[in-house]
């Protein structure tokens, strides 16, 4: 018997969820996946941990969304090839079918694959992209979208916005952006960090960074909209990322508004390489912590 890694894309409403990572007692989607995946699987389930354990590319936090999550696990095949039991769909098809009919409405399976060699949902990713959505303009308010836009009473002035997002472009220390933990780096590669209204009214802040810390979208978010309103100066951004301090006058913006959009990868060629990259760069940061 032998090990297959499978590659699975899922998206979720967050809002009902107690984030991504399993917790004692809380509903959590990786806690509901992995119930679902054991079940389905026909695989036994030992308390908290399933004997099905899945890798996800981005915690994501209590309440935050995701519509192109990506994650993997790696089962017998096996016992993969008997879970479809008489069904004639492949045993990865016949999964995804078992697994949207065992799984509530608030969480689907997309898409299930044979991973390629060398694929990790989480170190062999090269980005992560979220959406930040608000509207500032009662004209535009919609309240069958109040679980994914955060509505604003004061006007944002993006120009502003973008102005101060520019600043915290690049490879910086984003301690002031992230909630401490212990062991763990706040270095990261912020791609683009971007605002624009669209003809509907739903602003949009596009965030792509090579991974993010803990709350560090919505910190961004929240310092961001403060400048938006007019209450701090279009500078307050950079100054506050140089004292590398997180601080208490910097806000988290409500989860309600944040998307988990897409994760990226390289070519399958390159999967096992940015996986050691990855690594790499880990190790190199905690030795600089040293």
């Amino acid at each position: 018997m032998s090990d297959v890694r499978i590659r699975i894309d899922l998206a979720y409403d967050g809002t009902m969820f107690h984030g991504w990572a399993t917790q004692p007692g809380l509903r959590t989607v990786q806690g509901v996946l992995q119930d679902a995946l054991a079940t389905a699987l026909r695989v036994p389930s030992t308390g908290e941990r399933s004997l099905v354990w899945v890798t996800v590319a981005g915690r994501t936090d209590s309440g935050v969304h995701a519509r192109g999550q990506v994650a993997h696990f790696d089962i017998d095949a096996e016992v993969l090839e008997s879970s479809r039991g008489r069904s004639e769909q492949s045993p990865l098809d016949a999964l995804v079918r078992r697994l949207n009919g065992i799984l509530p409405a608030d969480l689907r399976i997309r898409a299930a694959i044979e991973a390629p060699e060398g694929f990790n949902a989480r170190f062999s990713a090269l980005s992560r992209r979220y959406v930040y959505r608000i509207v500032d303009d009662p004209a535009y308010v919609d309240p069958l979208q109040r679980g994914h836009v955060l509505y604003r009473t004061r006007p944002l002035d993006l120009s502003l916005m973008n102005v101060a997002s520019a600043d915290l472009v690049g490879l910086n220390d984003f301690a002031t952006f992230c909630k401490p933990r212990e062991g763990a780096t706040t270095i990261r590669d912020l791609r683009q960090l971007s605002w624009e209204r669209r003809p509907d009214g739903i602003i949009e802040a596009t965030v792509l960074a090579d991974a993010f810390c803990h709350s560090m979208v919505r910190s961004l978010v929240g310092c961001l909209m403060v400048i938006g309103e007019g209450r701090k100066d279009v500078t307050w951004a950079k100054e506050s990322l140089a004292t590398r301090s997180r601080s208490s006058s910097i806000p988290i913006a409500p989860a309600n508004g944040l998307t988990l959009e897409e994760v990226a990868y390289p070519p399958d060629e390159m999967l096992a390489a940015q996986h050691e990259r990855t690594m790499n760069r880990r190790e190199a940061s905690e030795l600089d912590r040293d």
